[in-house]
């Protein structure tokens, strides 16, 4: 039985100065290969785009068509189309041909006018005969008339040109570069160029390199860069963005004049589809090249297609955003070209975008793409990478299997953790648990939660108000005490624990089993990705870090922000299944703890971790500062030392050897006159200097408790020794205990305690050139923790003095020190 269509097709290509055969596919594939390659189709991506263009928008496009029914029979002969997607196309033509020509003369004529303007180009092939030829057999009623034609087309259901089924609807967005007109992809039929486009363009040769580009186009691309840019220049002055545009270099400033033209016209600032289409198109790439599986590629362009629909409502809106993305890479402005540049897809009744953009995706091909890219991120490293990108963008071009790096970055690493972090390979693994601070972000949370309650320390102190910049921190903790404080400080454990792996001086396995603790404890206290990055952001805000190269606080809460809106970003495709156990990387305090190491108050910087014990080389200066400083070499010298502090102290040659003469005034003054007439040694001088302090009662010293200098130097002294391994954890503990014991014993809170703690380090003090500049500084430091201004200056605060009635308000989450009697959870 003969096929009307396929017969009309076959008459269709008499046209084309072929011979007529019943089957119009019946040519050798090797001329049909060669014939494609003269009419200048090189692959099927240049098919579909002429197939598309045979239905330019408007009138019937003659030539266009009988040209495309050439080509899809030489598709088919040379094998690059399934017949049943040919006749689909063939379908298509003859129902357009039919809807705009009544009649085969009508059709002829719109033929040869058509060839008439171009001018007879193609010169005298026969086409006027085979015009002559087709009337007769129309007149005969041979073949297959037009009427039969029109009866068929009407009888015919509507087939899919594109490939159609759920799994193939995403790589319709591949269209933007070239039409996927076939299921599959062949690296000579669809992608020729892909290898060299690869290799030149992006330096990716491989599976692995392709991967890592995929997911960073899709968490990250061009767009971060342009998006905070533009967040920023919105909130400058317009002599702030004259010296950003001036600070630009090299092809950026083209980019940059770009930029600031959407902004001074009120350009809409989306371009994230220039990165999730160009997703589309390298996975296709990768699928030809044989890189990716289909189910990988598919899953990748079902990713893109998931996270254009989620910000764009239909096509244009899609197209208008890459094009201003393609104008910021160009450095030239495209928006003027938007509709000459996509009216075919847009407009062309066969273009693979008449289906609209939302119905393209079905729930299985959606969380099965969700399920893949969470696959690729499920290592933890990928939550180390994801929160130290934040610190360092560059990071998240290593998402996927783990890439070589440059000696370069060793190298940079290896500085970092030696010079700014003071970290060494022989501090092993275990030397990171140092810089994990959950005491920290309990200091904080406790803030936040007496902040919100109006319930912070007062600002006056003994020593005077702090600083309006430290003020201004604290009262700014008032709006993070919904959010747990723990990723203020994990993310920059993440960091130093990126840099360990990048040094490649520390165990692997180690860093691995830290990385998994690190998601464990993240993801018990914070159930998904916007939660941690809310509260990220707010803690960012609250507290900025300066860079050590400056000194004005720079806020990282623009970036943090952006990864919690962008809907590629990694955050929200790591694996957020907390285990049922977990472990911290690092200790976790007690609150008892906690409160009994921060009796050493300014004399050391803040105890917000378990002391452990040090390397040889940390060892080696610890040592010299006991021996310097206080005389001793072991640790028999030091249990017995911190017993003395304990027991009796620098407080006991006070009361014995100078608060006699606050009762004896004229003996006091007789004394020092002695002194001053006779050339003093060095232990008579510094017994004058006391002498004359007792006198002027210097910083109160006739009028408190200096017991706290002992406690402090005890506490001190206790965690050099855990240091140094001359305490034994039992040891260590039964110090703080005692000190803690003393220190409620003699005071009533942190504020008499201060006093104390300063009257001693006064008192005691040897006479230097830098004493006026010691001892304002220590004021000024006992004003911080006394206030909590700026928050991270000393946790007195935050905390409860030993002994004391509780006066804090709990926070409202779980992320609090273990022993709190507040926790309301």
């Amino acid at each position: 039985m003969v096929d009307p269509l396929s017969a009309w097709w076959a008459q269709q290509l008499v046209l084309c100065d072929w011979a007529f055969s019943p089957d119009p596919t019946a040519i050798e594939p090797s001329l049909a290969v060669q014939r494609l390659a003269e009419m200048e189709i090189a692959d099927r991506g240049e098919l579909g785009w002429q197939l598309i263009e045979a239905f330019a928008p408007g009138a019937v496009n003659p030539l266009g068509h009988l040209e495309s029914l050439e080509l899809l029979a030489l598709s088919v002969a040379a094998g690059w189309l399934p017949v049943e997607q040919a006749r689909a196309w063939v379908a298509r033509i003859a129902g357009d041909i039919c809807a705009h020509c009544n009649t085969l003369e009508n059709w002829l004529v719109a033929l040869r006018q058509a060839r008439g303007v171009l001018g007879w180009e193609r010169g005298d092939d026969g086409f006027l005969e085979a015009c002559h030829a087709l009337s007769t057999l129309e007149r005969e009623g041979a073949g297959i008339t037009w009427e039969v034609l029109a009866e068929t087309v009407r009888r015919l259901p509507q087939a899919p040109l594109w490939p159609s089924a759920p799994s193939e609807q995403a790589w319709r967005l591949r269209a933007a570069f070239a039409p996927v007109l076939a299921a599959g992809a062949d690296e000579a039929l669809d992608a020729p160029q892909a290898r060299a486009f690869l290799a030149d363009e992006w330096q990716v040769h491989d599976r692995d390199g392709l991967v890592r580009l995929l997911l960073w186009l899709a968490g990250q691309g061009d767009r971060y860069a342009w998006d905070l840019d533009a967040t920023r220049l919105l909130e400058a002055s317009v002599e702030q963005r004259d010296a950003w545009l001036a600070g630009q270099k090299g092809g950026s400033v083209a980019s940059g004049k770009v930029l600031l033209g959407f902004l001074s016209r009120g350009e809409t600032l989306e371009w994230a589809a220039w990165d999730w289409l160009r997703l589309v198109d390298l996975a296709y790439a990768g699928l030809a090249l044989g890189w990716l599986a289909q189910a990988e590629a598919d899953a990748f362009a079902h990713h893109a297609l998931d996270l254009i629909t989620r910000r764009y409502s239909d096509w244009v809106a899609m197209v208008t955003a890459y094009q201003r993305g393609r104008s910021l890479f160009e450095g030239s402005d495209k928006m003027a070209e938007l509709d000459q540049d996509w009216a075919l897809l847009l407009q062309s009744p066969a273009s693979p975008w008449r289906e609209p953009l939302k119905a393209l995706q079905d729930d299985a091909n959606r969380e099965a793409s969700q399920a893949a890219m969470r696959a690729w991120r499920a290592d933890a490293r990928h939550w180390v990478l994801a929160l130290a990108s934040v610190r360092e963008p560059e990071l998240l071009l290593r998402q996927g299997p783990r890439p070589s790096l440059a000696e370069s970055v060793y190298k940079d690493a290896q500085h970092y953790l030696k010079e700014v972090l003071g970290l060494y390979p022989d501090d092993g693994v275990a030397g990171l648990a140092r810089y994990w601070l959950p005491a920290q972000a309990h200091h904080l949370n406790q803030l936040a939660a007496d902040a919100d309650h109006s319930a912070l320390p007062s600002l006056v102190t003994p020593f005077g108000k702090p600083a309006a910049e430290g003020l201004a921190q604290r009262d700014a903790l008032k709006g993070c005490s919904r959010f747990s404080a723990t990723v203020h400080m994990a993310e920059k454990y993440a960091f130093y624990l990126q840099m360990a792996d990048d040094s490649g001086e520390f165990d692997a396995d180690g860093l691995s089993r830290l990385a998994e603790s690190l998601r464990g404890v993240l993801g018990r206290f914070y159930p998904d990705a916007r939660r941690l990055l809310n509260a990220w952001a707010c803690w960012e805000a609250a507290l900025p870090e300066p860079p050590l190269e400056q000194s004005t606080p720079v806020s990282l809460a623009h970036e943090i922000r952006w990864h919690r809106d962008d809907p590629g970003s990694p955050f929200h495709w790591l694996d957020w299944r907390a285990g049922a156990s977990w472990q911290e990387p690092g200790p976790r305090l007690s609150l008892p703890r906690f409160t009994a190491l921060a009796l050493v108050g300014p004399l050391n910087g803040g105890a917000w971790s378990e002391p452990l014990p040090e390397s040889a080389r940390e060892v080696s200066a610890i040592q010299e500062w006991m021996d310097g400083h206080y005389g001793l070499q072991d640790g028999e010298a030091l249990r017995e030392f911190l017993d003395f502090l304990l027991s009796a102290g620098d407080r006991q040659e006070y009361q014995i050897n100078y608060a006699p003469y606050t009762l004896n005034a004229a003996r006091l003054a007789s004394e020092i006159a002695t002194l001053e007439s006779d050339d003093c040694s060095e232990d008579e001088r510094n017994h004058l200097l006391r002498l004359k302090r007792i006198r002027d009662n210097e910083a109160g010293c006739n009028t408190f408790d200096m017991a706290a200098w002992d406690i402090a130097q005890a506490v001190d002294l206790a965690i050099a020794g855990r240091q140094l391994a001359w305490l034994s954890e039992a040891q260590f503990t039964s110090a703080l205990d005692q000190s803690a014991t003393l220190a409620a014993k003699h005071y009533p809170g942190w504020q008499a305690y201060a006093r104390g703690l300063y009257a001693g380090f006064s008192f005691f003090m040897g006479e230097t050139e830098e004493r006026k500049t010691f001892l304002s500084s220590f004021r000024e430091a006992l004003v911080s923790w006394l206030t909590g201004a700026p928050p991270l200056a000393g946790p007195w605060a935050s905390l409860d003095f030993p002994g004391a009635r509780p006066r804090h308000w709990a926070p409202m989450h779980i992320d609090t020190l273990p022993g709190d009697a507040r926790t309301l959870h």
